[in-house]
């Protein structure tokens, strides 16, 4: 949906929500959802879909006349699609996910045919006039490499010219239909590039030099155009929640891309949970029960414990960290696990709320990025306790965030 004053950003959430991997399963579930949701929050007005395709999804929307059959829906229903999550590339509810969702990674042919019929799907959905948007994953994922410097530079390097084939496609699109993509690598806790420092190392020592020598020979381009398309056609998803884990602040994660000349495609508003830990034996003991059901096993949930000292320490998994919670030195730990955006306080546990309400401040005063995407995908994993309606929830997170944004400087006419 358009918010603000010009109607210049848009708000989504991201499907990735929902179960489903082939494409009929995935157009089933947007009939049963969206246009419930879209009575609820949006009545009357355009409501745009975050959309997330597997590769199943994505081969058989194009291989098929399903394309025109679910633009045209879109068109009778008064919904746009946006923005695309790349992440995930297959199969990521109801079974072991972990690790896999990085696989496969940057490096791999898959993931490069995969992208680029995201990138062809998004090029014949997108409306005029609107910026599209891809998130991808960080190129891949840290603990594989095993502190390997050597092998995570290969494999940076061999990303990078997968990327700038993607970058190529985009730039011809741009060319053909006037129609501006962007690819946007998410940084998350044990991704090959997590936060900000390792973000502009990517860019600078990789993605600039590797890239740009690609599109100097296959578009027959200079070098500083090259660089321009690469910095214009390949941006960050920036998690909210991943960042606040990494205990970066977004005001200075924002100023050190600007100062690098790396752009933000989309924001992904949600939250991770938040512990303060005390000495005291007998409530750590009980923030170790309130934790343990969030110890699931579907999905990664990395955890980084900061010490007083400031000194942080990275566990691959709750279930990894948990054992060393009794004795641990650490003042709070910061956990993967995705949360309704819209608490704050769960007994014993917190939110980072605090820094998705940091980013949607500094959108108000700056408009650094436009596609904001809310992304509670745990739904289905979430404690029986906090686990609430699936619509009346989503329902919620986009209020919450409109609470957040509409200020009178965006009220829209």
């Amino acid at each position: 949906m358009k918010l603000g004053s010009n109607n210049n950003f848009d708000l989504t959430y991201c499907t990735n929500i929902h179960s489903g991997e082939e494409w009929d399963q995935v157009f089933a579930n947007l009939k049963q959802y969206i246009p419930l949701l879209k009575a609820r929050v949006a009545p009357g007005k355009s409501f745009g879909i975050g959309l997330r395709l597997s590769a199943v999804a994505a081969r058989e929307l194009l291989e098929r006349e399903a394309l025109n059959e679910f633009q045209s829906w879109l068109t009778e229903e008064g919904l746009y699609v946006f923005t695309l999550n790349g992440f995930p590339y297959g199969k990521f509810h109801q079974e072991v996910v972990k690790d896999q969702v990085y696989a496969p990674n940057w490096t791999q042919p898959e993931r490069l045919q995969y992208t680029l019929q995201l990138t062809e799907i998004l090029a014949a959905l997108l409306p005029n006039h609107t910026e599209g948007s891809i998130s991808t994953l960080p190129l891949s994922y840290k603990p594989w490499y095993e502190g390997n410097q050597l092998v995570q530079a290969s494999v940076m390097d061999s990303a990078s010219l997968q990327i700038a084939e993607v970058v190529a496609q985009m730039v011809d699109i741009r060319n053909q239909q006037g129609k501006l993509l962007h690819l946007d690598l998410e940084p998350e806790p044990d991704g090959l590039i997590e936060n900000a420092d390792e973000v502009i190392n990517y860019f600078q020592k990789h993605l600039l030099p590797i890239g740009s020598t690609y599109l100097v020979k296959n578009l027959g381009i200079s070098q500083t155009l090259a660089e321009n398309y690469l910095l214009d056609h390949v941006r960050i998803c920036y998690d909210t929640c991943h960042f606040a884990i990494e205990y970066e602040n977004p005001i200075a994660v924002f100023q050190k891309f600007k100062a690098a000349g790396i752009q933000i495609g989309k924001i992904q508003i949600s939250a991770a949970l938040q512990v303060k830990l005390s000495e005291d034996s007998e409530q750590r003991r009980l923030i170790e029960q309130r934790l343990s059901p969030f110890a699931e096993s579907t999905y990664l949930h990395q955890v980084i414990a900061r010490q007083k000292n400031n000194r942080l320490i990275h566990y691959p998994d709750l279930e990894n960290a948990l054992p060393h919670l009794k004795n641990t030195n650490a003042c709070e730990w910061r956990i993967h696990f995705h949360v309704p955006i819209f608490i704050r306080d769960y007994h014993l546990l917190q939110s980072t709320q605090d820094d998705i309400t940091t980013v949607l401040e500094l959108l108000r005063d700056n408009q650094t990025c436009t596609h904001l995407e809310i992304e509670t995908y745990t739904w289905e994993v979430l404690p029986q306790p906090i686990k609430l309606n699936l619509l009346a929830s989503i329902e919620r997170e986009y209020q919450w965030v409109q609470t957040k944004l509409l200020t009178k400087q965006f009220v829209s006419p």
